[in-house]
């Protein structure tokens, strides 16, 4: 199939495919005569694997190391569940992050009164970091 085949193949853009194929996470595919690239099931298969890890939030790099566990299947996977558990712990320190985030910004937004922007606990709040500790009464 060819590139644009493949893009819609598994949702991938087609300069991100590119892409992929530049920093060496897929391999240059085969040409055809007219100098198409030719991709088949293989291709696909990895495209696919790749989507879904950065759908997951893997980066790159821990995209190729799990792509050569991949490609040598008589590994230990150990090194896997390493990848895998490292990123599990990254996503959740971002909730507990995002989760502080929303409560502050809840309570900011729940101070507004409405009004001229002078009076605004909004701006006020964004304006002076210390009206953001969550622990004034006065605000």
């Amino acid at each position: 199939m060819k590139i644009g085949e493949l893009s819609k193949a598994t949702g991938t853009n087609v300069e991100t495919i590119r892409y992929y194929e530049r920093i060496g996470l897929l391999p240059p595919p085969p040409r055809t005569s007219g100098n198409y690239r030719s991709y088949g099931p293989v291709e696909r298969q990895r495209l696919s694997f790749i989507r879904h890890s950065r759908d997951l939030g893997f980066t790159i790099e821990e995209i190729r190391s799990l792509l050569d566990l991949s490609d040598h299947p008589d590994r230990d996977c150990q090194a896997a569940d390493l990848i895998a558990s490292r990123h599990l712990a990254e996503v959740e320190a971002r909730i507990l992050q995002l989760t502080a985030l929303r409560d502050e910004l809840s309570r900011i937004i729940s101070r507004c009164r409405g009004g001229l922007s002078v009076d605004c606990r909004v701006i006020a709040a964004l304006a002076n970091h210390e009206l953001c500790d969550g622990g004034r009464s006065d605000f």
